[in-house]
Formats: structure tokens, C-alpha cells, sequence
């Protein structure tokens, strides 16, 4: 199979949320697979999960803005929108709590 990503990915096992209504909903999800463009993340189920978010990677206190770019029953392909920022940025203080979810 032909790798159609820009740039590959590496195989991570990560504790991820998936971050949206504001900091409202939160969805925790495991990173299976990362690179600077996108990700694979693994969840309990997709349905109703939103098309555009953030993923919060709980190891690295990064906060990126995802969007999905394709699904199955247990898994998402994201493809980050922006750039990365820290969870303690002060522009990021409603998502604080995060830390400790």
C-alpha cells in the first residue's frame, strides 16, 4: 500500500481528549499514530463526535486544533489546522483543567 501522507507518521501510545462545545464535552481518546500533521486516535465511539476540535496530548500538555478526516467505527484520522500550543498558555486558561481530567 502506497503511504499517501506528506509526511509519515510514527506509532505512539499516548493518553489523549478530545476537546470541544468550548471545553464543555470532553472525550478521552488513546494516540496511536502522530506525526506534525495529523493523527490516529483510537475512542469508545464516533458518533456524534464533531468534525473539528481540539486534541489535548496529555503527556506533552499540547493543545492542537483537529479536524476529522476520516472515520470508522473506533478510530479517526485527524489532520491538525494550527498550530500546537501549551495547555498552561495563558490564552488556554478554560482548558486548565484538563491537566487533571
Amino acid at each position: 500500500m502506497d503511504e499517501k501522507r506528506k509526511v509519515p507518521r510514527r506509532r505512539v501510545l499516548k493518553e489523549g481528549k478530545i476537546v470541544y462545545a468550548d471545553g464543555l464535552r470532553i472525550l478521552d481518546c488513546t494516540i496511536r499514530d502522530l506525526s506534525e500533521n495529523g493523527a490516529r486516535l483510537l475512542i469508545a465511539n464516533t458518533v456524534g463526535l464533531p468534525d473539528a476540535f481540539l486534541l489535548y496530548e496529555k503527556s506533552s500538555g499540547v493543545l492542537r486544533p483537529a479536524s476529522i478526516a476520516w472515520r470508522q467505527a473506533n478510530a479517526i484520522g485527524v489532520e491538525f489546522t494550527g498550530p500546537p500550543t501549551s495547555i498552561n498558555d495563558p490564552a488556554n486558561k478554560r482548558y486548565a483543567r484538563l491537566k487533571f481530567a
